[in-house]
């Protein structure tokens, strides 16, 4: 699909964008404004306690940054005006089902999902990196079968976030790269297919035990990180 179509399918299109103070997410949020400023609304789900925090990362991590600059230069005193009517922060959780949102209105507006959610930190936690790199996927899918009007969902994997940040370092290859069966996390410990509930079970099981044995929160931490470490 050329740019010129791309342009015109997002015009009056309402949009969700998880991981939306990521890398990726901040790229996609700019480009949509500079090129179809005429786009309906891009709803950003920013992971935060309540609205007003989320709209403190909004501003401190996504349009603040110089990355916005020709969009500014582009639309010059009606900047604030333009992030006010079109970009809409969700202070939620995509860890969690239904992300926790408590507006479940715009599952009747949304028209396009981009999914950039994701931990690339090779030393997480291995309960939180299930939770937003596993399950997330799954809440994703779940909260697209309730969008009414939804046309597409796009994913961005872990893999190809990880991908793209170490190309400014080592990137020569070109074209078309297809992901391997092993990059798509189809193996785990050598053994092929991944069971998500067992790896569920596991890290409650292993939180149970450490909160059972006293376990400090640092204790915890490390616990989770090792497991991490083990389990791929």
């Amino acid at each position: 699909m050329e740019l010129g179509s791309i342009t015109q399918f997002l015009e009056d299109k309402t949009i969700l964008i998880t991981g939306a103070t990521g890398f990726l997410a901040k790229l996609v949020v700019e480009k949509i404004l500079r090129v179809q400023p005429n786009v309906a609304k891009l709803y950003l789900l920013v992971r935060a306690k309540d609205f007003e925090s989320a709209t403190q990362r909004l501003h401190n991590e996504i349009t603040g940054k110089e990355l916005f600059r020709l969009v500014k230069e582009s639309v010059g005193t009606k900047f604030d005006s333009l992030v006010t009517q079109k970009l809409i922060v969700l202070p939620g959780d995509i860890s969690q089902e239904d992300f926790n949102l408590k507006d479940s209105q715009i599952y009747k507006q949304i028209d396009v999902i981009v999914n950039s959610a994701a931990t690339t930190n090779f030393y997480q936690r291995y309960d939180v990196a299930l939770g937003v790199n596993t399950l997330g996927v799954k809440h994703v899918l779940n909260l697209a079968k309730q969008c009414t009007k939804l046309k597409v969902v796009i994913h961005v994997s872990t893999g190809k976030k990880i991908a793209i940040l170490a190309a400014y370092v080592c990137g020569e290859r070109e074209g078309v790269i297809l992901e391997e069966p092993h990059e798509l996390g189809v193996s785990l410990n050598g053994v092929a297919g991944l069971d998500i509930d067992r790896e569920i079970k596991l890290v409650q099981e292993t939180l149970n035990q450490l909160q059972e044995k006293g376990a400090t929160q640092h204790d915890i931490q490390m616990a989770m990180k090792d497991l991490g470490i083990q389990r791929f």
